[in-house]
C-alpha cells in the first residue's frame, strides 16, 4: 500500500537512542525538506540538528535553530530545571516553512514539563507523526502503548518507521492490531553517508512518496 508522506511532519518514538535521528535525517532528505529540533536536552557532543546536517546532506539554511538548548542529556522535564527555566508549550510553535521536519525528544511520553509530555504537545500542534520503532524485544509492548498515547490525544500518525534487525511477525502484527501503515525498516548501516542514507530510505522504504511540493 503506498503511503503518501506529508511536507510538514513530525518524528517521534517509542524511546530514545532508537535511530529516531537516522530517520529523521532520511525524511528532510526525501522532502528537501527544513529539519527543526524544538527541545535540545544535552550539548556536548554533535547535537541532533547538527546529526541531521551531517546525514541528509543540508546546508544550514534548513536546520531552524532550537527553540530550547538544555545543558544536562536528560527528560527535558528536569534538563530544564537544572538549567533553571519552564518550557511554555504554548510558545513551541512550529516554524512556517513548507516543507518541515521536526523530531521529539525521546519517546511520545516523555514529559517537557512535570504535567505536559510531548504527546500533549503534538496534540496541540495536529501535525501528523511518523513513529520510530526499534525490532528489539520490548517494541509490541513499547509500540503499543506509543500509538494508544497519540490515538487517545486524537494526533494523526503517518506510520510506522522501524529500525534494525528483519523480524517479520512484529512488523506485521503492529499494523494488523492498531490499522497503522508500516511504512518500511532501516536496517543497520555499516556506513552512514547522505548517499548510503539515501540509497538505504529508497530501498527499504519502497511505498512511501512524498507529496507534492506546493506552487506558489
Amino acid at each position: 500500500m503506498s503511503v503518501i508522506l506529508p511536507r510538514r511532519l513530525v518524528v517521534s518514538g517509542t524511546d530514545t537512542g532508537i535511530g529516531k535521528t537516522v530517520v529523521a535525517a532520511a525524511l528532510t532528505q526525501a522532502l528537501n525538506a527544513a529539519y527543526w529540533k524544538p527541545v535540545q536536552a544535552g550539548l556536548d557532543g554533535e547535537t541532533d540538528s547538527a546529526t541531521v546536517a551531517r546525514l541528509a546532506g543540508v546546508g544550514p539554511a534548513q536546520i531552524i535553530p532550537e527553540a530550547w538548548r538544555l545543558t544536562t542529556p536528560a527528560s527535558p522535564h528536569r534538563a530544564a530545571a537544572l538549567d533553571g527555566v519552564t518550557i511554555d508549550l504554548v510558545g513551541l510553535v512550529p516554524p512556517a516553512a513548507p516543507s518541515l521536519v521536526i523530531e521529539g525528544a525521546g519517546g511520545v511520553m516523555t514529559p517537557l514539563t512535570r504535567c505536559d509530555t510531548f504527546a500533549d504537545l503534538f496534540a496541540l500542534w495536529r501535525i501528523p507523526v511518523v513513529l520510530v520503532a526499534r525490532t528489539a524485544l520490548g517494541t509490541l509492548n513499547h509500540t503499543l502503548l506509543a500509538l494508544e498515547a497519540l490515538g487517545h490525544r486524537d494526533v494523526p500518525v503517518v506510520g510506522v518507521a522501524f529500525v534494525g534487525d528483519p523480524q517479520p511477525d512484529t512488523e506485521a502484527l503492529i499494523p494488523e492490531m492498531t490499522g497503522v501503515p508500516r511504512l518500511g525498516r532501516l536496517p543497520v548501516l555499516p556506513s552512514l553517508t547522505p548517499d548510503t542514507l539515501r540509497t538505504a530510505f529508497l530501498t527499504h522504504f519502497p511505498d512511501v512518496h512524498p507529496a507534492p511540493a506546493e506552487t506558489p
